[in-house]
């Protein structure tokens, strides 16, 4: 007699683990939360406390408890998974410990850049066996994370920071994207990376590239490709704008406008409207997070657009039925909207202000799990070799004109 295993696919698997991860947070389960943040060689000692160690001991079991579930539920090895995700979240710590050194935390510089580096350098550095890079699964991770995401897109929030913001956001998302996609084209960069970037200029850098990979089902490699440009880019960016508004003379209002339209990463945006003031921190972080907003809507449109257009070009296609829309719709984007859902009108302000700190200090996690296998798993130098510099080109001059056209916005908005 045979039996059949009850297993989910790895979209659906993801807003399973995504809504454990939030139910437990609210039944009350305190998700502990480790600190990184240390600016000498007293601070740095001061994070090996027993109380900090056991912080991150306990998250760790957490998490991979997480990791061995979804393993179990996609029909995945539960040994491969058992040894290498250790090595994982060891390597992960201590690409959080770079990155909460105060210098680098005053340049806005988000964990996963250290996690992206550190994976690289561990993976190109170093032979790692066959079973140890198959084992690795960004994909699972970051999912989950974005699930997570969700949580911190409430509405009511929205709507409290006034309409500008989001009116600001369409305008900017929409003609940025058609024209990073129309430039993409031009210079005949390939599909994938062409909708990566398109997003990743347009809407919010780092998230956004995440996103379109998982509607698209994209290269891993072609997302660490395009995420290094967005964070590489972010640096200079963040010091350079607030000086040319000062320059120039603009108010805070249109410099924070300015900043939370054109930065990709939130971290960098934060860093630069602190630079100028309260007024332009508030206004530019208002306008990011409206552009994080239309994030689950981005994620829908471009995995309907990529099932009608997913043949080569030149063949004749017919037309996707809605089972096959259904079956290539990233349903991790339902996990996302569900949980903004749940957030903006379901609990209460009292339960949300309780797990709401947990909840995005695992968010980071899994985002930062999710670079160091993304790093691990990529050849840098057939990532540099399959991908040549058009790519980088259609980036740079789509950045260059997502700044001149949101400051254009920004100042017709808010000026």
């Amino acid at each position: 007699m045979s039996t059949s295993k009850l297993t989910l696919t790895e979209d659906w698997a993801v807003v399973v683990l995504g809504f454990i991860i939030i139910f437990l947070a609210v039944w009350g389960l305190s998700i502990p939360v480790p600190t990184y943040t240390w600016g000498d060689a007293s601070g740095f000692a001061a994070l090996f406390s027993v109380a900090n160690e056991l912080s991150v001991f306990y998250q760790f079991l957490f998490a991979y408890a997480i990791v061995i579930i979804g393993a179990t539920i996609t029909d995945k090895p539960i040994k491969a998974q058992f040894l290498s995700f250790p090595v994982v979240f060891i390597l992960t710590i201590i690409a959080l410990l770079l990155a909460g050194n105060s210098f680098m935390t005053d340049l806005g510089l988000e964990a996963v850049i250290f996690s992206l580096l550190v994976g690289l350098l561990i993976g190109n550095l170093f032979k790692l066996p066959q079973w140890f890079r198959e084992s690795l699964n960004a994909e699972l991770l970051v999912k989950i994370g974005l699930v997570l995401l969700g949580t911190n897109v409430i509405f009511s929030d929205i709507l409290k920071a006034g309409s500008l913001g989001l009116v600001q956001s369409l305008i900017v998302v929409l003609s940025v994207w058609y024209f990073a996609f129309w430039l993409c084209k031009k210079l005949k960069v390939d599909d994938e990376l062409t909708m990566m970037i398109s997003s990743a200029v347009s809407i919010c850098g780092v998230s956004a590239a995440i996103a379109t990979s998982g509607a698209i089902k994209g290269d891993s490699k072609k997302l660490s490709y395009v995420v290094s440009m967005v964070l590489i880019t972010a640096i200079p960016m963040m010091i350079g704008m607030p000086y040319l508004a000062r320059v120039f003379g603009f108010s805070e209002e249109v410099t924070g406008a300015w900043l939370g339209g054109s930065i990709d990463t939130t971290g960098a945006v934060v860093a630069s409207g602190s630079l100028v003031g309260e007024k332009a921190l508030e206004i530019s972080t208002i306008v990011k997070f409206s552009q994080n907003v239309l994030l689950g809507i981005a994620a829908l449109a471009i995995s309907v657009y990529w099932t009608y257009r997913g043949t080569p070009e030149g063949e004749h296609v017919e037309k996707p039925s809605l089972g096959i829309i259904w079956e290539r719709f990233p349903k991790f984007v339902l996990g996302f909207i569900a949980a903004s859902l749940l957030f903006s009108f379901v609990l209460d302000a009292t339960t949300i202000s309780q797990v709401k700190g947990g909840i995005k200090n695992i968010q980071g996690l899994w985002f930062a799990l999710a670079f160091t296998s993304i790093g691990l798993e990529t050849n840098f130098k057939e990532l540099l070799g399959n991908n040549n510099i058009k790519p980088f080109w259609a980036f740079l001059i789509a950045q260059t004109f997502n700044v001149v056209v949101t400051l254009a916005v920004a100042w017709w908005l808010f000026g």
